[in-house]
């Protein structure tokens, strides 16, 4: 790699001008102490804020996995794998998890990536066939620590905890409160970054009530006094998203959905769709209440109760995120007996309303990537020339490894495909197609 990047060359890449509070006090503490218990809410940077000193002390020139960062789910691992790229430190990340390729893992091992990003059962997988070397993994991150746990994984958290040999520093996340950290993670006297307190003030709860048992008419009252604001649908039950989303196609409400039982690409291309304003609206279970890049929310709605205190506080923390206001808004019938840890709210009631508006965009499916050397100044010039848009015309890119998805002018996007489509972009002929 070239010359070492300094935090301001990052920061400026990222279009940072400073970090935040939180971001100062992690950084600090991972620089000076080897055990770091990180608390903040979702949506506060915490990934930033353990990889500036992470990078920070990696070796340059040594051609092994110097810093292994495990976390609960697949989606969190391409986010964390994503803003290592952004950051553009010159050092290799690869990203590890269910449903990725066996083969791709063996290829990207072949030049072993300085930070490496995974799930804990493909990472213990990995460590049971011994296909890396992990005697330089001196920092070790367990980012969403609680999650992994939670869901199950604490075998393979074992495995992973006992096989390293070189490990000298260790940092745990989480964005809630009263982490019970177990025997195993061997933490002695963690410095404590606590920045838990910060937004409470910013969410407020409001209580919608159902007169039936069956909640459809009051749900669509709801989101039509909602405009086009985006928010998200938590439901407890991939068939209950499967109910909400037929009532929603029935009102053409546009909406994505995303939850376990859906492929990898499905789930990846409904976040897609969802940060770039094509949906303003997921209907989710609580996979979505952390640990996925989405924007900022106006609003989130429990459309089934959750079933646990920490369910209910980490849907919540997907608005009022980073001192913004936002308000988690609780469906319930009136027979429905009401959990313990949901305060008791104020009582809203919408009048008849109309339905959105339809959304302005549409996303659209570019068969070129990071690898073919296409950046995204290259897809908003072949969409602005080639594709005869206006500025105004032509929403959010997202490039990824192989391919891309733009946002287009939903008016737009026929005259766009047959314009864009099979166009040569830098050495590749790309295809381009509505997804």
């Amino acid at each position: 790699m070239g010359a070492k990047k300094t935090e301001e060359d990052i920061l400026k890449k990222l279009g940072i001008e400073k970090l935040n509070p939180m971001q100062v006090a992690a950084k600090e503490a991972i620089l000076s102490e080897s055990e770091i218990l990180l608390l903040s809410p979702t949506g506060t940077g915490k990934t930033l804020a353990f990889l500036l000193p992470i990078i920070a002390k990696l070796n340059p020139d040594l051609r092994k996995i110097q810093a292994l960062i495990i976390v609960p789910s697949r989606e969190l691992a391409i986010q964390i794998e994503q803003v290592i790229r952004e950051m553009g430190s010159g050092y290799k990340a690869n990203a590890f998890y269910g449903g990725r390729s066996g083969s791709k893992d063996k290829f990207d091992l072949n030049h072993p990536p300085a930070i490496l990003v995974g799930t804990p059962g493909r990472i213990a997988s990995h460590m049971y066939r011994e296909t890396f070397d992990l005697a330089e993994i001196k920092t070790l991150v367990l980012d969403e620590f609680d999650k992994s746990l939670e869901i199950g994984f604490d075998d393979e958290m074992i495995e992973i905890l006992e096989a390293l040999p070189a490990v000298e520093k260790k940092i745990l996340t989480s964005a809630t409160y009263g982490v019970d950290i177990p025997d195993f993670a061997e933490f002695e006297s963690p410095k404590e970054v606590n920045f838990l307190t910060e937004e409470k003030a910013q969410l407020e709860i409001k209580l919608i009530e159902s007169p039936t048992k069956n909640k459809d008419d009051t749900l669509i009252r709801m989101i039509s006094n909602m405009g086009n604001q985006p928010g998200i649908i938590f439901c407890n039950f991939k068939e209950t998203i499967a109910e909400v989303s037929d009532l929603l196609h029935e009102h053409q409400i546009s909406h994505g959905c995303f939850h376990g039982g859906m492929e990898q690409r499905d789930r990846e291309r409904a976040l897609i769709q969802f940060r770039n304003g094509t949906h303003q609206l997921l209907v989710a279970t609580d996979l979505a209440s952390r640990g996925i890049d989405i924007p900022d929310l106006k609003f989130i709605l429990h459309f089934q109760l959750p079933h646990r205190a920490e369910e209910f506080t980490h849907r919540n923390g997907r608005t009022a995120r980073m001192h913004a206001a936002g308000t988690a808004y609780v469906l319930k019938s009136k027979t429905e007996q009401w959990p313990d840890f949901i305060p008791n709210s104020d009582l809203v009631e919408f009048a008849k309303s109309e339905l959105p508006q339809p959304s302005k965009w549409k996303t659209l499916f570019i068969s070129g990537g990071r690898k073919d050397k296409i950046s995204k100044g290259d897809l908003a010039g072949l969409f602005f020339k080639q594709g005869k848009l206006g500025k105004t015309e032509l929403g959010i890119i997202e490039l990824k490894t192989d391919c891309a998805f733009v946002a287009v002018a939903a008016d737009k996007v026929d005259d766009a495909i047959r314009l864009c489509n099979n166009t040569r972009l830098k050495k590749k002929k790309v295809r381009v197609s509505l997804i």
